[in-house]
């Protein structure tokens, strides 16, 4: 079956821009913030999340939708899973990864035509990222409060607690 026969190329051409759009929002913050994950991923993540939920929609039984969206999740957590660096005991990088899981959720909500609900997302995280960093750094200044990894954080048992504490191998001569 011709898909395209059913939804204008135009409409979907126009989901596809309007996710790019919208990626780039948030792509321009962490662009001007300096941030890992700039304009480039955070409108090619928006753009093919957008295109892998219209393609289930259209191409796919309501079951195989279900599951190419579950794993676009999957994917996505790998790639946010791939910026997250520890150092010093402490976990850098959650901010790019959850605005990574973000990016790729616009372009899918892009994907299934809800459009007021993408934008408003957009300008909600755009807000988030732009008005809760000083705060954040201001609570952490006024406070101490920062995230630290260290072995009291782990049960005796768990597999992870060595990962926690293990010190890589200093490549320095």
């Amino acid at each position: 079956m011709d898909y395209m026969l059913l939804i204008p190329a135009p409409v979907l051409a126009n989901k596809i821009i309007l996710a790019g759009i919208l990626g780039g929002v948030i792509g321009i913050e962490r662009l001007m913030g300096d941030h890992p994950a700039g304009i480039r991923t955070c409108v090619l993540i928006c753009v093919s999340s957008c295109l892998f939920t219209m393609v289930s929609v259209l191409a796919f039984s309501q079951a195989e939708t279900a599951r190419i969206a579950s794993e676009i999740v999957v994917g996505v957590g790998f790639i946010g899973g791939g910026c997250l660096l520890r150092a010093n005991n402490h976990v850098h990088g959650l901010t790019t990864a959850a605005t990574i899981w973000t990016v790729a959720a616009i372009g899918m909500t892009v994907g299934v035509g809800m459009y007021g609900l993408a934008v408003f997302t957009c300008l909600f995280s755009l807000a988030v990222l732009l008005i809760l960093a000083p705060v954040s750094k201001w609570m952490e200044r006024a406070f101490g409060t920062t995230m630290a990894i260290s072995e009291e954080n782990f049960a005796p048992s768990d597999p992870l607690a060595s990962i926690a504490t293990h010190q890589p191998k200093s490549r320095r001569k």
